[in-house]
């Protein structure tokens, strides 16, 4: 299939190109011209902002693809500069789990439902929640819905991670500095970002229509991953209301997401275990060595 990847060239937008090429798609990559990934395989690009609907026509007009994957939609206005000027039989947004209004165990995707939400054209914003739920209702306005995916994942983790969320309790645990973690018992869901990546990739030979989660089996207390560290590196913890803001902080409750759905198209999310003790080791390793 002819397959528009926006955003792909960065986090798991790399092992999510590599599957595609892998199955033997024809894919080509949207970016601002800033980067070029070796790739397992030979893709095309195009360059343009896609914030500039003016420049996403000049370097898209007339092309249609088979699908379109767009990792970097984060308001409704980037969607419609997007899809106002490209033809596609399907689209696929990454989304996030940030649309759900409440937090709680096991969250299905029904308890968002995108064409219900009252759409507002907007730019970005730093209400990030509000910005991603209009970006989905925007595709509704040029996909039918039955053309569309938006793919909901909780915050994905790996050795690529530019973030740095998890390596900030490595570094203050290894450097001995105060942090703030308002809550040690909150139990949060994770997805490594090889599986982020794959999953989106499959789902354009096994299309599932409407919202999907994706994450990894099981959850973990920032008390357990506080804890892991601190055996590691021999050190403990120093915790303090004037500490540094900790990057998981602020949920209010046990946070996880169903994946029935997604399982039931063949896809299976490994356990979190399997995979996220080998990345404290992994990015220990490149703390201290």
């Amino acid at each position: 299939m002819k397959i528009l990847v926006v955003g792909g060239t960065r986090y798991f937008g790399i092992p999510m190109v590599n599957a595609l090429l892998t199955k033997g798609h024809d894919v080509t990559i949207a970016t601002r011209g800033n980067a070029k990934v070796d790739f397992e395989g030979e893709v095309n690009y195009v360059t343009l902002d896609r914030m500039d609907s003016s420049s996403v026509k000049r370097a898209l007009e007339n092309q249609k693809f088979d699908v379109i994957i767009d990792k970097i939609a984060y308001s409704s206005n980037d969607v419609k500069t997007l899809l106002e000027n490209v033809i596609c039989e399907r689209y696929i947004q990454m989304s996030t789990c940030s649309v759900y209004l409440n937090e709680h165990a096991n969250i299905c995707e029904d308890e968002f439902v995108t064409s219900d939400y009252p759409l507002v054209w907007m730019d970005r914003i730093k209400d990030y929640a509000t910005t991603k739920r209009n970006a989905e209702r925007a595709v509704l306005e040029y996909m039918a819905p039955s053309a569309c995916t938006f793919v909901r994942y909780p915050i994905v983790l790996g050795e690529n991670d530019y973030t740095r969320r998890l390596c900030f309790y490595i570094e203050h645990i290894n450097n001995e500095q105060a942090m703030f973690v308002d809550d040690l018992d909150e139990a949060m869901a994770f997805i490594h970002e090889k599986d982020a990546g794959e999953f989106i990739a499959y789902l354009v030979d096994h299309p599932i229509n409407g919202a999907v989660n994706g994450c990894s089996s099981g959850t973990v207390k920032i008390s357990e991953i506080i804890s892991y560290i601190e055996k590691k590196l021999g050190k403990k913890a120093i915790l303090s209301e004037n500490g540094d803001a900790a990057p998981f902080n602020g949920r209010k409750d046990t946070l996880s997401f169903n994946t029935e759905k997604a399982e039931k198209a063949g896809f299976v999310f490994p356990d979190l275990n399997s995979w996220l003790y080998k990345l404290i080791d992994y990015e220990i390793g490149q703390i201290i060595k």
